[in-house]
């Protein structure tokens, strides 16, 4: 496997850990991004553009990121906090009136970024197409009567996150979230990332699919643990109904999906735009503006929930819109924040080591929230940094 790009010195276990998710882990086309104190310090990538095809990865390739899309949403709504124009500690209905209805009405800004809304499922699920018009989406959280009282336990809202956020955004700026975070976000940082991919961007996306971990002789096989697997085989479990709440599952390699705007799941990004993105929030980059002040890195990444995820089965901690370090969601350090996307995709910001971390792939794993090929290229990270 050719890999392509560079690493600043010291940053070589990268690249060996970059090339070796190729020769062991199963990549079949990857690029890794790292920043450190606003410097590209690593900027790799190989492998196949599709993952079906044969067409070279290049320098530019960008891939579907699933919920690493949840760090960016969470940044306009930290943005608005930030600039004053919306209140954390406010209900929901405050901004959004039609969100009291079921029993929400004591529903604060803070439990929607924490995971703690208690609507991480929809009664009757929507079809692609339904979720992808905000206002239907937004009419079905709205409507939706909570399975635990707000405010009071946390469980991952892993779709809809997507017409939560993106409603709120629209009630408080008058503004569609994917026009917001293109001219808020992506555009000060210099970041190539999108929420409604653009048709003059369509090329340089990638198709994905779904891909099985090699067999390695003398491999030992990892299991998830019983009641995590028990939880995703059943149809009427909390975890089921929450990544069911778009049935049946989009295509993700479909024009029409990827030009929707759903903030949990379908943002494009390459792998310099994620990492662009985080260090963009944490301080000045090459070109670009910082996003964050010191006191809104500190939101970000101060803990609002932790424990049994109601939703993942497995312990979480979650900031203000982001999946804080733990055993579910290794990130680089104690400090950090940033947001993995189900079976792939990572972006992640260090502030106290000044890294900012972005990891794209288009072939997922059944992992959902620690991938093992964006696992070794963070460990990596930290042996260039020991």
């Amino acid at each position: 496997m050719d890999v392509n790009g560079t690493v600043a010195e010291g940053f070589e276990p990268v690249k060996e850990a970059f090339a070796g998710n190729f020769e062991a882990l199963g990549d079949r086309g990857a690029a890794v991004t790292v920043y450190r104190d606003g410097h590209k310090v690593v900027d790799l990538w190989g492998g196949t553009k599709d993952v079906d095809g044969t067409a070279a990865w290049e320098r530019g390739t960008a891939q579907i990121v699933r919920s690493a899309t949840k760090g960016v949403a969470a940044a306009a709504l930290l943005l608005l906090h930030q600039r004053g124009e919306l209140d954390l500690d406010a209900p929901v209905g405050a901004y959004w009136p039609e969100y009291k209805a079921a029993g929400k009405e004591r529903t604060l800004v803070r439990h929607l970024l924490a995971h703690r809304a208690g609507v991480p499922v929809l009664d009757r699920p929507l079809t692609p197409a339904e979720a992808a018009d905000p206002a239907l989406g937004a009419e079905a959280v709205a409507a939706q009567a909570p399975v635990w009282e707000p405010g009071t336990d946390h469980g991952y809202h892993a779709q809809t996150y997507s017409w939560l956020t993106s409603e709120l955004v629209r009630r408080v700026t008058s503004r569609p979230i994917s026009e917001w975070i293109a001219t808020e976000i992506a555009g000060p940082a210099g970041a190539d990332l999108w929420l409604g991919l653009p048709a003059g961007e369509a090329g340089r996306v990638g198709r994905v699919g779904q891909v099985e971990a090699p067999v390695r002789a003398g491999a030992l096989r990892t299991r998830p643990k019983r009641a995590v697997s028990e939880a995703y085989a059943d149809p009427d479990s909390l975890t089921r109904r929450a990544f069911a709440a778009i049935t049946p599952l989009p295509d993700e390699n479909d024009p029409a999906y990827r030009t929707a705007a759903l903030p949990a799941s379908n943002g494009i990004a390459t792998a310099e735009g994620l990492a662009r993105f985080y260090a963009s929030l944490i301080g000045e980059v090459d070109g670009g503006t910082r996003l964050f002040t010191p006191e809104t890195v500190d939101l970000a990444r101060g803990e609002q929930s932790a424990g049994p995820d109601r939703v993942l089965v497995v312990g979480t901690r979650f900031g203000l819109g982001y999946m804080l370090h733990g055993s579910a969601s290794p990130l680089l350090s104690p400090g950090s924040f940033g947001h993995p996307g189900r079976g792939g995709a990572l972006g992640f910001a260090d502030p106290d080591s000044g890294i900012a971390f972005g990891y794209v792939t288009n072939g997922f794993r059944k992992s959902v929230t620690a991938d093992p090929r964006a696992q070794a290229l963070v460990r990596a990270v930290r042996t260039a940094l020991a």
